[in-house]
């Protein structure tokens, strides 16, 4: 088993509660699952329940029931075992059911490769940062918990937990569950588990060294399958509008169904907006483009009034849901993270060699849970209006566009880090609009002069001179997405130590 000489236990603590020491140092081992204490605690298990030791190769179970809607998919109930026999697509495996011996394609996010990641609070490939996303997401409270593989050890896990105190207010706090040569699982010295659903149920009845009691697993909802890799250029009649969520520049964005069933977020482009054929080589590119920070395109289609069809996102803008009583409320520290979120969605667009051309609040979608996703990237560049050009009273994006990029039409990843200070301006002020009191040709000719947008009220210091960063004269002086990426993310957790006890 790995010792513990690196973490923050308290010496004082392990030895108050344990004689044997570990093999590799003098760190103390924790008593073993078949100690005194823990029958005391845990009673067994029925004998039919599930192990939580991992299935055989190549053996997943259904973590939500499924009905298959294409030729090609195979449906199966919640339970359910299934042989995987391909995995060649990421997100559509091919497999066949153990209880019904058909074969088909199955959604990669309905199923696990293991008895535990059919848990309610298991969350399988999250980050530290999204389990506090999700945790203090709204819906959940204190003692709402998860389980998350470790992203630094494999094969070992974490316990977050929503927890509140009267100095901070509601936080996240993070336990390493670490592992037993014998197969166990401990958080402490003083107990031990044969499983990790042994110690969920144990920490539900008491907190035990942790800052709470667990209460419920972390409100999640059952996934959204894949998109259907060949539904690329759809059919108008499979689509169906329902709300009018706002308009732009590239024309209206409706909530919308496909094919009666899927919620989607659908784009229709005025007439006239761009050419087709850009606009479809464009897009072949932008499908391609996949991260967990940047809307989906999922579907187009392609004749005119041309329609865009992407993942929907429940808040709207975010530049719109600042504005909004509850995004009025949001913390600095849930400020500061919508904006890492974002500059790592356009971390991955510059890691791509893309371009945005057009960042801002109001191209910046949010869920439900608050994760934000980077939208309409690359569709400025393709733009035929004569009027989206760089002059007074003109749909061009001037306040948030460098001045490189507004005088001679140089847009690369660097102007995008010129937007991207400009929208810190905007989230830190819930939706201010830029340079407020300034006319277009104002802020063209100001920032000839070298001026440059004054610190917004209630902005630190420390990142008021990171805009100023973004807002470099020179664009091969200003950072990368990846230096604001990390910086900010840094931000987001330096208040916290990594893990308790």
């Amino acid at each position: 088993m790995g010792c513990n000489c690196s973490t923050d236990y308290s010496d004082n603590e392990w030895e108050d509660n344990c004689d044997e020491m570990c093999e590799h140092c003098t760190c103390p081992v924790p008593p073993q699952s078949c100690n005194s204490y823990i029958q005391q605690l845990i009673p067994n298990p029925p004998q039919d329940s599930p192990s939580l030791s991992s299935l055989p190769e190549n053996l997943a179970v259904a973590c939500y029931s499924y009905e298959a809607c294409h030729d090609g998919e195979l449906g199966f109930e919640k339970g359910e075992k299934l042989k995987i026999i391909n995995r060649d697509d990421p997100e559509w495996y091919l497999a066949e059911s153990l209880t019904t011996g058909q074969r088909g394609h199955v959604p990669y996010n309905f199923i696990a490769m293991n008895i535990v990641g059919t848990e309610p609070w298991f969350f399988r490939n999250i980050s530290r940062n999204d389990s506090m996303r999700l945790l203090l997401a709204p819906g959940n409270t204190k003692g709402s918990f998860l389980i998350r593989e470790s992203e630094t050890t494999p094969g070992s896990y974490s316990l977050s937990i929503r927890n509140f105190d009267q100095d901070n207010g509601d936080v996240v706090k993070h336990y390493r569950i670490r592992n037993l040569d014998c197969g166990g699982f401990y958080i402490t010295n003083k107990i031990s588990f044969s499983s990790l659903t042994e110690l969920v149920q144990h920490h539900t009845r008491n907190a035990d060294g942790l800052c709470t009691k667990l209460a419920r697993p972390c409100q999640s909802r059952a996934p959204q399958k894949p998109w259907w890799g060949d539904e690329w250029e759809i059919r108008r009649e499979s689509l169906k509008m329902i709300t009018k969520l706002g308009f732009g520049q590239f024309g209206e964005v409706w909530m919308g169904l496909y094919k009666n069933d899927r919620k989607v977020a659908i784009k229709s482009l005025k007439i006239g907006t761009m050419s087709t054929t850009a606009f479809l080589a464009e897009a072949d590119v932008m499908k391609n483009l996949q991260h967990p920070r940047l809307v989906r395109l999922f579907a187009v289609v392609s004749h005119e009034p041309i329609l865009i069809v992407t993942e929907y996102m429940e808040n709207g803008s975010l530049l719109d849901y600042l504005k909004t009583k509850q995004g009025s409320k949001l913390t600095m520290k849930t400020l500061i993270d919508m904006a890492s979120q974002v500059a790592d969605g356009m971390a991955y667009i510059e890691e791509m060699n893309y371009i945005h051309r057009d960042l801002r609040a109001a191209n910046i979608l949010v869920s439900h849970e608050l994760i934000c996703k980077v939208a309409d990237f690359g569709l400025a560049r393709l733009i035929e209006d004569t009027d989206y050009t760089a002059r007074e009273g003109a749909k061009f994006p001037i306040k948030w566009t460098a001045p490189e990029a507004i005088n001679y039409g140089t847009f690369s990843i660097k102007s995008d880090i010129w937007s991207y200070g400009i929208f810190l301006t905007e989230v830190i002020t819930y939706g201010r609009i830029p340079y407020p009191g300034m006319s277009n040709t104002e802020v063209i000719e100001s920032l000839e002069g070298g001026y440059r947008m004054p610190k917004p009220e209630k902005c630190s210091d420390g990142l008021y001179n990171l805009m100023c960063f973004c807002w470099r004269d020179n664009p091969e002086t200003r950072p990368t997405f990846e230096y604001l990426r990390n910086l900010l993310e840094d931000f987001f957790i330096a208040t916290e130590r990594q893990y308790q006890l």
